[in-house]
């Protein structure tokens, strides 16, 4: 396989879990300006709402997730499935627990967008902006039992990557067409950049600044049991990233590079970096 600046994680899983890698280039096919003008936020399933946090299983490691309206919430957007979290006490590890996860089979999502969602040109724009940028499909859906529904949703949110059946992309008013492509990014396998095993190279997290709750949102994959290798350096633009001040408990950032200073999230199309690592995953 040819050299790319990309983080690829082993997390035990089926899939491949990426972290991509940095590049300030200008991204290809661009959503609107709206995009750019945008006050973007970290993406959450359920805003200014917190859950009983409960320890269990994701990929035979030991994960911490809120538990919100029945729903398993990690890492603030994405949606585990009951089969994908094994109870840390009282449960069995279900068998099919890491076996229908993963990977798109031939790069294509199948899709639908369910007629009650508003603003459908955040999904289709979304869409076009991955197709134009990477090796993956995205196709209508007929008969396929594998596929993702575009849904309202009380925030941003998707499941991560193909569950197995059909999973859907959460979608609140708020979220914007770079909202949309992020959700994309979780139901193709990709989980958040701040979580790369050698971000304390790159990074300071700030815990005394993240909001209670919220702390496992910022916990590096090592920390979680996970074993893998990191390879480019941690992207500050991939679409993937959080900003400085995501999460934070009194305007005060979360998140600085190792010289202090802040960095903006970026929430306006694929990354170079995120464009390598996806095009090496699929």
């Amino acid at each position: 396989m040819r050299k790319t600046q990309f983080s690829v994680l082993a997390a035990a899983a089926v899939f491949g879990t990426i972290s991509l890698a940095s590049c300030n280039k200008e991204t290809e096919s661009q959503p609107s300006q709206l995009e750019q003008t945008q006050d973007a936020k970290a993406e959450l399933a359920y805003p200014n709402q917190t859950g009983q946090a409960k320890q269990g299983e994701f990929s035979g490691q030991p994960i911490t997730y809120q538990e919100i309206n029945g729903d398993k919430v990690y890492e603030g957007d994405i949606l585990l499935t009951t089969e994908q979290v094994a109870a840390s006490e009282g449960q069995n590890r279900p068998g099919s627990a890491g076996r229908t996860s993963g990977r798109w089979p031939s790069a294509i999502v199948y899709y639908t967008i369910d007629a009650a969602l508003p603003s459908q040109n955040r999904v289709t724009d979304a869409i076009a902006h991955w197709q134009a940028n990477s090796p993956v499909r995205f196709i209508k859906r007929t008969t396929q039992s594998n596929y993702v529904t575009f849904r309202v949703g009380s925030g941003c949110s998707s499941n991560i990557g193909m569950i197995g059946g059909r999973q859907y992309i959460n979608l609140a008013s708020g979220c914007t067409t770079g909202n949309t492509i992020h959700e994309i990014g979780h139901a193709l396998g990709l989980f958040h950049e701040q979580t790369r095993n050698d971000r304390d190279t790159y990074v300071n997290i700030l815990t005394q600044n993240i909001q209670a709750g919220y702390e496992g949102n910022f916990t590096k994959y090592s920390a979680q049991g996970y074993g893998g290798t990191d390879y480019g350096v941690l992207d500050f633009g991939s679409i993937m990233m959080y900003g400085s001040f995501s999460f934070s408990s009194n305007g005060q950032p979360t998140i600085t590079k190792k010289d202090g200073s802040t960095f903006n999230i970026q929430r306006t199309g694929l990354s170079a970096g995120d464009k390598s690592g996806i095009d090496a995953m699929y």
